[in-house]
């Protein structure tokens, strides 16, 4: 069983037709999609073959009780705890139209998610944990995130971990963030480049990558690099794995969160870190090219995940 630990939300992904003015108004598109980076990863490797389960928190509202029937429906063994008095998270996603996002988060369920309510059973049988950096930027829910992470690595787990916000590392400082993920052990580390660079001061893929294998002795790193695919240093291997060529992006929200997923699931698997970044970086640009952190599965997927057994 591969954990995902973290938020269950739902995204509004905003898309306008024209330029967002000050006080402006114009037309566009909004959809209402399930996501919550750490969810997104349990979705994806279940998608892509492999047993998965989510903790998390949600409130206990009518939003909760669909985005956790969601999550079920994918496949995901659930671990969730219902609180009366929040209300499920939402993230606002801004699309532009290269199909980046800008997003903006509430503090809802998610970040009040307690140690106590982490089942440790779950933990001590998993195989895998993996942690994303909105679990650990403020306080609930970071000690949550760290007491299962221990937990799991104690009974033989590896645990991945994913800084999620290049904006929020450099708000808080380099300093602050190694502080904070000093008692996390991380088995392996998902940064972008953007997160990457905040992360190092590096701008090379190779260099943010050694840098990082400073910080995290023995980590696997995979630079998730967008359209140029991904970076791999581990401590046998050092490789640019190409990207898929594809158009201009539709929308960019959560392929990291897929990358990661599939990742986690072929790797695991095999062992191969190679194989599995080109089959990450297939099913990110199959993302990326669909609107929502987990577009509804087609042909082309299922063609994918054939390919790649």
């Amino acid at each position: 069983m591969i954990i995902a630990i973290g938020d269950l939300v739902w995204d509004v992904l905003v898309k306008p037709d024209g330029l967002l003015l000050p006080g402006g108004d114009t037309t566009g598109s909004i959809k209402l999609a399930p996501g919550g980076s750490a969810a997104n990863v349990a979705a994806w490797v279940a998608r892509c073959g492999a047993p998965a389960g989510f903790i998390g928190a949600l409130g206990a509202d009518v939003f909760g009780d669909l985005i956790a029937a969601d999550l079920q429906h994918e496949g995901v063994e659930t671990h969730i705890v219902r609180l009366r008095h929040s209300e499920t998270g939402v993230v606002l996603a801004l699309i532009d139209r290269a199909g980046q996002r800008s997003m903006v988060t509430n503090r809802g369920a998610d970040h009040q998610l307690m140690p106590d309510m982490t089942p440790e059973g779950v933990l001590r049988s998993c195989s895998h944990l993996h942690v994303t950096g909105w679990s650990l930027f403020s306080d609930p829910p970071r000690a949550a995130a760290l007491h299962a992470a221990r937990i799991a690595s104690a009974f033989g787990a590896t645990i991945s971990f994913d800084p999620a916000s290049y904006q929020i590392i450099r708000e808080i400082g380099h300093d602050q963030f190694d502080r904070i993920t000093a008692d996390l052990p991380v088995d392996m580390l998902f940064p972008n480049r953007d997160e990457g660079e905040a992360l190092t001061g590096e701008r090379e893929p190779q260099a943010i990558a050694a840098a990082l294998r400073e910080r995290f002795p023995g980590a696997l790193v995979a630079l998730k690099l967008d359209r140029d695919g991904c970076f791999i240093m581990t401590h046998t291997l050092i490789a640019h794995i190409p990207g898929q060529v594809i158009g201009t992006p539709v929308d960019t929200t959560g392929a990291g969160d897929a990358f990661n997923g599939a990742f986690l699931a072929r790797y695991l698997t095999t062992g191969d870190a190679a194989g599995a970044a080109r089959f990450a970086n297939r099913i990110g640009a199959w993302v990326a090219q669909r609107s929502g952190a987990r577009p509804p599965i087609d042909n082309e997927l299922r063609q994918i995940l054939s390919d790649s057994r």
